[in-house]
């Protein structure tokens, strides 16, 4: 039961808490509510950090996912450059690192996210070495490429997932040389496995990046503080004026687990371990973003999923729940990336070994086409490439569960909503 008496607590100031937020009052929630931030930044929306705001196409204020005066407008007391150090599950409250502020919940929820893996080799404390995550690290880095870019200058990047290649080619963009360092033998193998990760590194060297698979950096070399070159296992060395780590992310999960909240297993991708309404262990504290880990009946497995969409859909799903709703939540997964020229969307769950073919609808040479990755006739999931307007048919078909015709699938004459049951 929910009245005006209560108090929300949600830690995590990114896009997952500040529509956890929102949807709290949209429902109609006037009781107390309280967002913690652990950035001076209100909270934003990560995708332009790496895309139109890196490359200078949008301005910084369009990342926010609220103005400034919509928190005390609506009645949210936001705490920024905040953090949580600890939380008192018995008395129900929550203890602010800076001041030790101790605040009372009768609802929590986690929306702490994830951080950037770091290099654990030598070098990594030299300038010139950065990772990507907040608006900060997106302020310097766009510096970084404008400077390389006139100077000519090298990036190398440890990584070819989907951060990495959307750096590379706004690198490229800016006018930097860029190599790009990989231990698999395409990029985004891990998502979109060898037949489309080719299509990518094929997109890439077009634009002259140059790729080194089948390597790690094992060392950062420099001179006066200042990078100059990164060598790898294999005894290759490039020249580099800066280098990025963009290796993953790890769920951030240190205050749950202090808490004695139960964590899901490292096979299932980490992260805090939920039911189906984003609930933890303990039924008065919920989890959502990019460390929960959530049972998915659509894919019959446990996911943890870091893209946009999902701290968009989970935040609110969370507050419903908080708010006594039963519905539980299955949105299919969804992220979109735009790479030089190539904008795409991925809707579903299809990692390496799970599907047994990948049906191409369209002309995957000219990078105008729909993939889709199918395991005995179901669809798994689905990407278009530069064909719009088709998300809502690709994952029909993937919820609809029952087997196509890989024929028609194919063939851009049949619609794809005639195929969806």
């Amino acid at each position: 039961m929910v009245d005006a008496d209560q108090t929300f607590v949600i830690v995590g100031g990114g896009l997952a808490g500040a529509k956890a937020a929102e949807t709290l009052r949209t429902e109609g929630f006037t009781g107390r509510v309280i967002l913690i931030c652990d950035e001076r930044d209100h909270p934003y929306e990560r995708p332009p950090l790496s895309k139109g705001y890196l490359l200078g196409k949008a301005e910084r204020d369009s990342v926010f996912v609220h103005e400034p005066a919509w928190y005390a407008r609506h009645d949210i007391e936001l705490h920024l450059g905040q953090t949580v150090d600890a939380i008192d599950r018995t008395a129900k409250t929550v203890r602010f690192g800076e001041d030790g502020t101790v605040v009372r919940y009768d609802k929590l929820l986690i929306a702490t996210g994830s951080e950037p893996r770091r290099l654990d080799i030598p070098g990594t404390d030299l300038v010139g070495v950065h990772h990507l995550r907040r608006l900060a690290h997106a302020e310097r880095l766009k510096g970084v490429l404008t400077s390389l870019g006139r100077d000519n200058g090298h990036l190398v990047i440890a990584g070819a997932g989907w951060i990495g290649l959307e750096i590379a080619a706004a690198a490229r963009q800016y006018g930097a040389e860029v190599t790009v360092v990989h231990r698999g033998r395409t990029p985004l193998h891990s998502v979109l496995g060898p037949e489309l990760g080719q299509l990518f590194a094929e997109l890439h060297m077009e634009h002259g990046v140059r790729f080194h698979f089948g390597a790690t950096l094992t060392e950062i070399t420099g001179q006066d503080g200042m990078v100059l070159a990164a060598r790898t296992d294999d005894g290759e060395e490039h020249p580099a004026h800066a280098v990025l780590a963009a290796i993953g992310a790890a769920p951030r999960v240190a205050l749950a687990e202090a808490a004695g909240l139960e964590l899901a297993d490292r096979a299932d991708g980490g992260g805090v371990r939920v039911d189906e309404r984003l609930r933890t262990s303990d039924p008065d504290i919920y989890v959502a973003g990019d460390a929960a880990s959530f049972p998915h009946a659509l894919f019959d497995t446990r996911l943890r999923v870091e893209h946009w969409a999902n701290a968009l859909n989970g935040g609110p799903a969370a507050a419903r729940s908080m708010l006594g709703r039963e519905d539980a939540y299955d949105r299919v997964p969804y992220f979109f990336s735009d790479q030089y020229d190539l904008g795409m969307e991925y809707s579903g769950w299809a990692p390496p070994g799970s599907y047994d073919e990948v049906v191409i609808r369209g002309d995957a040479g000219k990078r105008e086409f729909i993939a889709f990755w199918v395991r005995e006739g179901r669809v798994l999931a689905g990407m278009n490439v530069n064909v719009w307007d088709v998300t809502d048919p690709i994952q029909g078909l993937i919820r609809s569960g029952v087997p196509v015709d890989t024929e028609a699938l194919a063939d851009p004459r049949v619609r794809l909503e005639s195929l969806v049951a």
